[in-house]
């Protein structure tokens, strides 16, 4: 692997983050805020710190931090979405991002075992 920029998951993680802030930008809900934008931030940091990591058990290992970020994101979705702080379609596909990269982040940490 040359970068962890080049990763695919990196990648889409990366643009969840940004599209989950930018739809936080006007949000007056600042614990909720606080803590989906943490999450969101936390999948691909890891991804980038996992693989700057010199082995494939280090790498794994932040791969399943980076994992439970996404499901902590996805739930907090969900719950953003019952409390009508984020309309319903673009709730959903946030839901449906977050499955895909989890998805991927599998896919990736049992390639490394």
């Amino acid at each position: 692997m040359s970068s962890f920029e080049d990763l695919q998951v990196w990648q889409g993680s990366k643009d969840l983050a940004v599209q989950v802030i930018n739809m936080l930008s006007t949000s007056k809900n600042y614990g909720l805020k606080d803590q989906m934008m943490r999450s969101a931030i936390s999948i691909p940091s890891n991804i980038a710190e996992g693989a700057e990591r010199k082995g494939p058990k280090e790498f794994a290992n932040f791969i399943s931090y980076s994992s439970g970020s996404c499901a902590e994101l996805m739930t907090q979705i969900m719950i953003a979405k019952e409390i009508n702080e984020f309309d319903v379609d673009k709730a959903d596909a946030l839901i449906a991002e977050c499955r895909e990269i989890s998805r991927m982040l599998y896919g990736l940490r049992k390639s490394l075992k």
